[in-house]
């Protein structure tokens, strides 16, 4: 049978979600928990993959194994095997067809900002010294929901076959001394959050008006867009799915 698995995880501990060779991977933890605990083989296909030191408030993924007897207490035993930075939240039985990559509809990050230094958000968020004009930066955000070509902000040499993203929301909140950015997209592409943020704190702190990401984007090129941010800022808080996954009956 085919199910869903939703989890969560802090990221500093790895190098990011996919399975790499010489590499900690929250993958090779997850796949050798279940492993174990189910005793067989077993291979998770994850909603998308995070960059190292990324974090996920909610990540998915799929995989196929024999029926669970008691998916109540696999949850439990799979939080009591996994080490403290990974938590499973639920898993659910889907249609064998169900995909955790290609049918979720839209995914949903996060950024963090601090301006001023905090012990207790150290490794949950990036610390920026310099003042910053959040109406710019939200002006220049709105700029990025006229666009669909963002290889501007891509790692270069990726191997996707297209740079389109249906970007839906973009937008800069602050919550006392954290500044957040919200995005959600159908898909991102390598690096694009980290370079979209690293852009706009361009904007922020007076370097180019809002209207350059305007030419930025236009230009297609990698090299014209603001630095990446650190990847502690960065946390995937929501993959969106069809309605009818969760809600079917599955044998």
């Amino acid at each position: 049978m085919r199910y869903f698995i939703q989890f969560s995880y802090f990221g500093k501990a790895y190098h990011g979600w996919q399975n790499q060779p010489n590499a900690i991977t929250v993958q090779e933890f997850l796949e050798r928990a279940l492993s174990t605990l189910l005793r067989e083989k077993v291979e998770v296909v994850g909603a998308g993959r995070t960059d190292a030191g990324v974090h996920a408030r909610q990540m998915f993924g799929h995989f196929d194994v024999d029926p669970i007897t008691d998916i109540a207490d696999l949850v439990y035993r799979l939080n009591a095997f996994l080490p403290d930075d990974i938590a499973i939240q639920g898993i659910h039985p889907v249609a064998a067809d169900a995909h955790a990559r290609f049918d979720a509809l839209e995914r949903t990050y996060e950024y963090w900002l601090v301006k001023e230094k905090d012990p207790f958000l150290f490794d949950h968020a990036h610390f920026v010294k310099h003042p910053f004009d959040v109406d710019a930066m939200n002006k220049a955000s709105k700029i990025l929901l006229e666009y669909t070509d963002f290889e501007c902000f891509s790692k270069s040499n990726t191997d996707v076959k297209t740079y389109n993203c249906d970007v839906r929301e973009a937008r800069w909140e602050i919550d006392h001394n954290k500044w957040m950015f919200t995005i959600t997209a159908d898909r991102f592409l390598r690096n694009m959050v980290r370079a979209v943020v690293g852009t706009l704190l361009d904007v922020g702190i007076g370097k180019m008006p809002p209207e350059d990401i305007h030419q930025v984007i236009a230009s297609k090129d990698r090299g014209e867009a603001g630095a990446s941010v650190p990847a502690k800022g960065l946390y995937l808080t929501k993959v969106l799915y069809p309605k009818e996954i969760f809600d079917e009956q599955k044998g």
